[in-house]
């Protein structure tokens, strides 16, 4: 496997010629945040990726977790690097310096986040559900429950995990029947829990489930489900751990790939049930797990850019030492696939990036008109960062086992692992069938497609500022971004008419139409990134990295954007023959 390499100038690229660093260095709490901190986070966060993480990637790999009793050892070094990750205080980056956090942007996070994914995804998930953990109670959690669990998860002393699904209630959370019945002010949990990530592991002294369960009496259905705090070990009033809670790990599922990350099966309350506490109110359980579903769908869509680099960079070594007549990367189409992967990955991390900065300025804008907007703007986008960078994550690291040939198909290269692990995260957090469904009728039908057609507006903006005459390979751009964008927006006015009416024929158009969605943001990004790359080569004309960045954006226009209007065809016309056949037919 190819050693990684932070793309430190691809980040710095994103973060400050794009002009997102400057979007949240004037918010409150980042007073003191510049260029060359963010640099010296992102360049410290991806020594620990290049030294610690990515050397332990392959090895995990092939040894993955072990079960014994209840009791998950992980892969050799996976603990030792977790420490190193704590010692370092890397866990508390975004978070509130009130509860031991460095109170830094989610922008700056995110780039950081980047590198330890792509560096050993299998890692690295442990620590995107303690992210997400914290954002859960740090919305929704009593002032007692933040004050026992927040700081130390977030110094990453404790890690948190999501608990959602059981054998019979997957992507219908309305199913599910694990049960909490009330003993005093706590609960008693009962039930099983699968496909728990980092459920049990041997890297910290407690862990802190979050549980989704119903109460006695509760309501049918998603409207009936509560959320409640079940730690491994319970807290004592002084902070100390105190007995063991009655939850076990009944095994570890065998999996396509990330193996060195314990998917566990838990079991609650097999003696006199799990000691829970209720988070919010009886029935609201589903809303305030959404707060840590939506961040973890951020950080997935990470996952899918950071997979898509180390494919890339997996796939360029292989290219260049690989002779076939001459180094392959001579070949024409080596260089056109190798510039798919290039390019969709930049798109992806400007992209990406955007949306982390919205989330941002949601969170800390001190005007409220300008919070709201940005709260409309991320939620938009959430389940497009999600599926469309997972898509094309697995995408990329497909090419990149066909660059490699026979060879990538075998597992020494470490081709096939980079596809494997890639293959979980179009799954994560809601199946992006789902997450497809979610902005067709939450975030186009429900408001009638306000904030879509703003997000066009503002697409049309940007690209209405490039000059064609000065982009020189990407003198196309902007015509073709025009004409994307026009079809992003016939198919959004379709779905907008079309789905109050017949709700099925929109439904069947949606994953497409999150192609689409995704494909466009990605080029308004690229053109952005053109006329920046443009700007700088006209003062230094000789200037290789910007002389890349205006080929990749001009390979962008040339050869993903005419994807849209097909998209837009699939959205618009596609519904009748989808729905042709009836389920028996099938």
């Amino acid at each position: 496997m190819t050693a990684y390499a932070p793309p430190l100038r691809d980040i710095s690229f994103a973060l400050n010629d794009l002009g997102l660093l400057d979007r949240v260095k004037p918010l409150p709490g980042c007073e003191e945040l510049n260029e060359e901190l963010a640099a010296a986070v992102i360049e410290e966060a991806g020594k620990l990726a290049r030294d610690v993480l990515a050397p332990l990637n392959a090895s995990g790999d092939r040894q993955g977790a072990t079960v014994e009793n209840g009791v998950v050892r992980t892969a050799d070094g996976f603990a030792e690097a977790y420490r190193a990750f704590v010692d370092g205080g890397w866990p508390s980056i975004p978070f509130d310096p009130a509860h031991g956090g460095q109170g830094l942007p989610w922008l700056v996070a995110a780039p950081a986040m980047e590198t330890w994914i792509a560096a050993n995804t299998a890692w690295s998930l442990g620590p995107i559900l303690t992210m997400g953990a914290v954002e859960l109670l740090s919305a929704h959690g009593s002032e007692e429950q933040k004050a026992a669990f927040l700081p130390k998860l977030v110094s990453g002393a404790w890690t948190g995990t999501m608990n959602l699904t059981e054998p019979q209630a997957g992507s219908d959370l309305g199913a599910l029947k694990a049960r909490a019945v009330p003993d005093g002010s706590r609960y008693r949990i009962t039930g099983q829990k699968i496909f728990i990530t980092y459920g049990e592991h041997d890297y910290t002294d407690n862990i802190v489930h979050m549980v989704l369960a119903r109460t006695p009496g509760a309501p049918a259905g998603s409207r009936g489900i509560s959320l409640f705090i079940v730690p491994k070990f319970l807290v004592n009033p002084d902070g100390s751990l105190g007995q063991r809670n009655d939850l076990r790990c009944v095994s570890l599922e065998h999996k396509l790939g990330i193996h060195a990350s314990p998917t566990c099966v838990m079991s609650y309350g097999d003696n006199d049930g799990a000691i829970g506490y209720l988070v919010g109110a009886e029935n609201e359980g589903l809303r305030c797990m959404f707060t840590m579903m939506n961040n973890a769908r951020m950080n997935i869509g990470l996952s899918g850019l950071a997979i898509a680099e180390r494919a890339y960079q997996q796939a360029l070594d292989y290219a260049r030492s690989r002779i076939q007549s001459g180094p392959i990367i001579q070949h024409p189409d080596i260089r056109r696939t190798l510039m798919t992967m290039k390019t969709l990955t930049e798109a992806m991390r400007a992209f990406a990036y955007d949306a982390a900065s919205s989330l941002d300025i949601a969170k800390r804008h001190p005007d409220a008109a300008a919070r709201d907007a940005a709260l409309t703007r991320i939620d938009l986008l959430t389940p497009v960062v999600k599926a469309w960078c997972t898509d094309c994550g697995v995408e990329i690291a497909s090419l990149g086992i066909q660059v490699h040939g026979g060879m990538g198909f075998i597992e020494e290269t470490g081709a096939a692992q980079h596809y494997r692990d890639a293959r979980i995260a179009p799954i994560y957090e809601g199946t992006n069938g789902i997450q497809a469904i979610d902005l067709v009728t939450r975030k186009v039908l429900r408001d009638g497609g306000e904030a879509a057609r703003g997000y066009i507006q503002e697409i049309r903006g940007a690209s209405a500022a490039l000059d064609s005459a000065k982009l020189g390979p990407a003198a196309r751009l902007p015509k073709r971004l025009g004409q994307a964008v026009d079809a992003l927006e016939e198919a959004t006015e379709w779905l907008r008419r079309t789905g109050v009416e017949n709700q099925a024929a929109a439904l069947a158009g949606a994953t497409p139409y999150l192609r689409l969605f995704g494909t466009v943001a990605g080029g308004a990004m690229m053109a952005k990134a053109a006329g920046v790359a443009a700007a700088r080569l006209a003062a230094a004309p000789d200037d290789k990295f910007y002389r890349t960045k205006l080929g990749t954006a001009a390979f962008y226009g040339d050869h993903i954007l005419p994807q849209a209007q097909p998209l837009a065809d699939a959205v618009i016309n596609g519904a009748d023959s989808a729905l042709a056949l009836e389920a028996d037919d099938f």
